[in-house]
């Protein structure tokens, strides 16, 4: 599938005087798909980023000879065009003062606590908003300077949200999506961000909203409605002669690479010898997460603490809490280590037998052979989030289950609940739930925890990260430049 619009010939004459560029896919997206290291020489290198979705763009931007266009992670000066891991890419820079008022600022203490339910209180500041717009436009004005006459624009995430009718505005052209990999949140909240009605006009620059859940689809929708006084028909949103779609998208992983590692003599060589360290326990019960108040690792302690003191799981089971560093400079993150380190520290305190702590707390990052190895490991995956848009973490336990066994209990409050039906769905802030439902995992009979992920790993296999770019990119290409009918 090619992700183009129009022939050049037509699209150039529409183009309004602006300089065309020579890509006909272009990303746009908070990070470039590479992480910047330090060479030998000291001058700057770049490696690949994890993540499923470089894998599954790379071959459309290959095929279509595309761009990606993101920020390279650190302040000071862009690093402008350049090439790695065979890719063309186009590095966007942050000064000292955008870093702490977009990023720290409205991207990660305004926008990302409301769009999650204000689990934690949102700040609303004009400077910070100030510095949203400078930077979106800045991205906006890579995206019109990368794209060829007609080409296709992808746009992905909150940090982004202007970007579309920025573009929309310089190059009426151009096929433009938007991706929002966060949830989007119901209007009631969604009402208390001062630049409600900006956000949502900047978003409708684009030809298709794409977002985790039908949900999120709904509570976008309903914003138009009410902060922009728009009509809506179904999926649609009437912007002038214009029709914008918004509509669900789940993104998934690479189910099959992963798999491949997982099946590695390496890897299940390193699962069982994480067994022998935890002194081979009857059950192993794993979470993996950032160090987000969103993840909901602080009720997912309590329901364990719970468990050992009321003798539930039986006197030989260990939980591995992986929680790997995040936002740190933020106050609320700090706050939220202080918490999870307390409550690890009293459950061992109270549990705990020489050598043998109840709970292993990891406050770091993994390469991904080593996640891998620790799924493997695990007898169960606790995924408790209090709100999140999808939770890949969920799809990666499954995908690496390829002898089908393990269990998954999962929070309702993730996207990957609407699609892995084998999973023992939660409520995380109901204890006593969470509780019982741990307990069924970990005691589940070898034919029922085969029954359950061997439907899971269908749904992971069948629609992975690749179905869900051509699924993208297939009905962005297919729709309409004109609004069919008139809404009566």
């Amino acid at each position: 599938m090619s992700p183009m619009r129009k022939t050049a010939d037509t699209a150039e004459a529409e183009t309004g005087g602006e300089t065309a560029g020579r890509y006909r896919f272009v990303v746009v997206a908070s990070r470039l798909p590479v992480d910047r290291t330090e060479g030998p020489d000291g001058e700057a290198d770049w490696r690949p980023s994890p993540g499923g979705l470089v894998s599954a763009l790379e071959p459309v931007m290959r095929e279509a000879g595309g761009v990606w266009i993101g920020w390279s992670g650190d302040t000071g000066p862009a690093p402008g065009s350049f090439r790695a891991n065979g890719l063309d890419l186009v590095g966007m820079g942050l000064s000292a003062d955008q870093f702490r008022d977009y990023y720290e600022g409205f991207c990660n203490a305004t926008l990302w606590p409301l769009y999650h339910d204000v689990i934690a209180p949102p700040e609303f500041h004009r400077r910070w908003w100030d510095a949203y717009v400078t930077v979106n436009r800045s991205f906006a004005q890579a995206a019109v300077a990368q794209a060829a006459p007609g080409a296709t624009v992808w746009v992905h995430d909150y940090q982004l949200q202007l970007v579309p009718q920025m573009i929309r505005e310089q190059r009426a052209d151009l096929r433009i999506g938007f991706f929002n990999h966060i949830p989007f949140p119901g209007y009631e909240i969604f009402a208390q961000l001062p630049w409600r009605r900006q956000v949502v006009n900047g978003l409708l620059g684009a030809d298709l909203l794409g977002f985790q859940r039908r949900a999120d689809a709904t509570n976008f929708l309903r914003a138009c409605r009410r902060a922009a006084g728009l009509a809506t028909r179904g999926a649609a949103v009437r912007i002038g002669d214009r029709e914008v779609r918004a509509a669900a998208f789940p993104i998934s992983i690479d189910a099959d690479a992963l798999e491949q590692i997982a099946r590695r003599d390496s890897v299940r060589k390193r699962a069982a010898e994480i067994r022998a360290a935890l002194d081979e326990p009857d059950t192993v019960l794993l979470g993996i997460d950032r160090l987000d108040y969103t993840k909901g690792i602080p009720v997912r302690l309590r329901a364990y603490g719970e468990l050992l003191r009321e003798d539930r799981l039986g006197p030989r089971v260990v939980l591995v809490q992986v929680a790997s560093p995040s936002r740190e400079r933020v106050g609320a993150y700090r706050e939220l280590r202080d918490d999870v380190e307390l409550a690890v520290s009293r459950i061992n305190g109270e549990h705990a037998e020489v050598g043998s702590p109840p709970v292993h707390y990891l406050h770091q990052s993994y390469p991904r052979d080593e996640m891998a190895a620790l799924y493997l490991a695990a007898d169960v995956m606790l995924v408790t989030s209090l709100r999140d848009g999808m939770n890949l973490v969920a799809k990666e336990y499954v995908a690496c289950r390829y002898d089908e066994s393990g269990a998954l209990v999962l929070s309702e409050f993730t996207g990957a609940a609407d699609e892995l039906n084998g999973a023992f769905l939660v409520n995380p802030h109901d204890i006593e739930g969470l509780k019982d439902a741990i307990v069924r995992a970990a005691t589940i009979s070898r034919a029922d925890a085969r029954r359950r992920m061997r439907l899971m790993r269908r749904r992971v296999r069948e629609y992975d990260v690749a179905h869900w770019a051509a699924s993208f990119l297939g009905t962005l290409a297919r729709a309409p430049d004109r609004w069919p009918t008139p809404i009566p």
